[in-house]
């Protein structure tokens, strides 16, 4: 290591951990707003990116966590929009003690609106797509995000702090519309098997998938498992989740 790396490395040492000793010839007062510069500009960045968990978080609690985040993590990200994948990275990866330190439904609630702004920068193209038919298989946009969490997340809120898990899972489909605005809908299991079914057979006819899936449920009564899941297909095109079929 060159001794102008190792001065690096001790300057970075030093302004991500207060308990860190300051370089040789760098002045206290100079290492002090460095620190502050550097701290705040992360504090925003992650307000910015978690504002509902910055809400329900108090002033000690959210600044112990931002500390810790920027004494522990390599972070190497340049721009500042993307640390919440970071931060959500340095969540997942600490060890299993600290985690239990943290609410049971945090890393969900960072997930959750880390996808918001994940789908607002998301450059994917919306791909061409036929008039949707029954008979052709539906074209679900590459901009709708199926997602599945323990706790009702998009409830939690200053008001809303959550206890036990509910029983049932939470079901949401995150998606950008054609106004490119960031949406979440609500849904139940079955537009969630209608959805990974479409996935994994992307060549089958609507039809054909719902009838699969009627089967397997082994409902009494497959027509209305059919009924429901062409009502749920209808709902998913006017949103903007399914773009049409796929064309012929």
């Amino acid at each position: 290591m060159s001794p102008l790396e190792a001065a690096q490395r001790a300057l970075t040492a030093a302004l991500r951990n207060p308990q860190a000793p300051a370089p040789d010839g760098v002045p206290d007062a100079t290492l002090a707003l460095y620190r502050q510069l550097l701290r705040g500009n992360i504090d925003r960045a992650l307000t910015r990116a978690f504002p509902v968990l910055r809400a329900i978080s108090d002033d000690a609690a959210w600044a112990a966590r931002v500390d810790a985040f920027v004494a522990e993590h390599g972070i190497d990200e340049p721009q500042l929009r993307k640390l919440a994948e970071v931060f959500i990275a340095w969540l997942d990866g600490r060890s299993d003690e600290a985690r239990q330190q943290d609410p049971p439904w945090l890393a969900e609630l960072c997930h959750y609106e880390w996808v918001e702004r994940a789908l607002g920068d998301d450059t994917t193209p919306l791909p061409k797509a036929a008039a949707f038919a029954m008979n052709r298989p539906p074209l679900v946009s590459p901009l709708a995000w199926p997602l599945s969490y323990r706790y009702a997340v998009h409830q939690i809120g200053p008001d809303a702090i959550p206890g036990e898990p509910p029983a049932q899972p939470t079901y949401l489909i995150a998606y950008r519309d054609r106004s490119d605005a960031v949406r979440f809908m609500e849904i139940n299991a079955l537009t969630l098997l209608l959805l990974r079914a479409i996935d994994s057979q992307p060549d089958v006819a609507a039809a054909d998938l719902l009838a699969t899936l009627a089967d397997e449920l082994g409902h009494a009564d497959a027509g209305a498992v059919v009924e429901a899941g062409t009502q749920l297909l209808r709902q998913l095109l006017e949103r903007g989740v399914l773009l049409g079929s796929r064309p012929g």
